[in-house]
């Protein structure tokens, strides 16, 4: 599977995401309307549209993306190497538009790979830089091109083989495959706070650029390939 995929011409990216306001009471009375009528049938009567706020980084109309990780791999010395890079930081504009920047230098037929990217990273990331006034550059444009044309590869969709019903989270594909994961403090659940009650934006990168290792290896999978070694990756504070 994915045989015919050039390893090099290839970018792992995984985001990470926080509400664009704290608490509720910070966002603006009619964005709170707009929030609750959002959110209403996902809710239903089990939480208040106050209680609900702290998954609103998940919708890319009321969060904001404060990290963004790039993976690559390259060979040398007759082995297979990756590294990894991050824009990140409490300027989104700035994130978004590094990570366009870094895109736009990239040769046209350049692959973006995520674990559900085409459900959640790669539509994010073009309504963020959308509305932060940021041209989408070439590889993350779907307009107008048929399925076939889209450069992105979506580990999940691969492993779904068909079945759209089917979710399967990253941590517990790569228990399945028998790929061992890097170990970390934190799961995607605690981004918010520690982004905004610890201020802690190294510890979110670091846990951001072990998701693309970890999809890394599963596109290896895919591919019918080895695992990277640990010692033949390397991690790096920005792209």
């Amino acid at each position: 599977m994915l045989k015919e995929v050039n390893l090099n011409k290839v970018f792992v990216i995984d985001i990470e995401t926080v509400p664009q306001c704290e608490n509720f009471d910070q966002v603006p009375p009619h964005f709170r309307d707009l929030w609750e009528q959002k959110t209403r049938q996902a809710r239903k009567d089990e939480f208040s549209a106050e209680e609900f706020y702290d998954r609103a980084g998940i919708w890319a109309e009321f969060g904001q993306v404060i990290c963004i990780s790039v993976g690559f791999f390259y060979n040398s010395n007759g082995k297979q190497h990756f590294r990894i890079g991050s824009h990140a930081g409490g300027d989104e504009k700035q994130v978004l538009g590094d990570f366009a920047q870094l895109l736009r230098e990239q040769k046209a037929d350049l692959l973006l790979c995520a674990h559900n990217g085409k459900e959640f990273d790669f539509p994010y990331l073009c309504r963020r830089m959308l509305i932060n006034g940021i041209a989408i550059p070439p590889q993350l444009q779907l307009a107008g091109k048929r399925p076939w044309e889209v450069k992105h590869i979506d580990t999940l969709e691969l492993w779904k083989f068909g079945d759209y019903k089917n979710y399967t989270s990253l941590d517990l594909l790569a228990a399945v495959l028998g790929i061992a994961t890097p170990k970390d403090d934190m799961d995607g659940s605690m981004v918010k706070t520690v982004y905004y009650e610890e201020q802690n934006l190294p510890r979110i990168i670091s846990y951001c650029q072990k998701d693309v290792i970890t999809t890394a290896q599963i596109l290896l999978r895919f591919k019918g390939l080895d695992a990277i070694s640990e010692d033949c990756i390397t991690l790096v504070s920005s792209c």
